[in-house]
């Protein structure tokens, strides 16, 4: 049995495959994010949303992201507090549940590059990094 043998002639031409669309959610680089995920970036400011209740939190929020943006602060560290079930009528994890909507529809949600998920060191399932876009 003969070997196969090459075709004879220049190699077809490819057609030149464009880059992947960014994927949406994705704003913040790889480093950054090995780096919120490592829990090795230190906050810039904390909200601790502790002991408010929804009205409170909103404004204590929409405050916060205020002075960060005037201060030039990149992190903001969200301490919500863990989400724990409790029996009817009581309601728990309300704040928690509500905040991506708030920072979604807030003035400053132009301002905000990403949202992530905290470092155990950081408070872990109960807090969020904020983290801006440069001015």
């Amino acid at each position: 049995m003969a070997p196969p043998t090459k075709p004879k002639g220049p190699a077809p031409r490819r057609a030149a495959v464009p880059p992947p669309p960014p994927r949406p959610g994705i704003t913040l680089d790889g480093t950054w994010d090995r780096k919120l995920r490592s829990g090795s970036i230190q906050p810039d400011r904390i909200i601790d949303l502790h002991g408010l209740n929804l009205d409170g939190a909103w404004r204590a929020i929409d405050l916060a992201l205020e002075r960060a943006e005037v201060a030039g602060d990149r992190v903001l560290l969200l301490i919500t507090g863990h989400h724990r079930p409790g029996e009817p009528p009581v309601q728990r994890g309300r704040i928690r549940a509500a905040v991506h909507d708030w920072l979604a529809v807030s003035r400053h949600a132009g301002r905000i590059a990403a949202v992530r998920g905290a470092h155990p060191r950081h408070g872990g399932g109960g807090s969020l990094y904020i983290v801006l876009r440069r001015r």
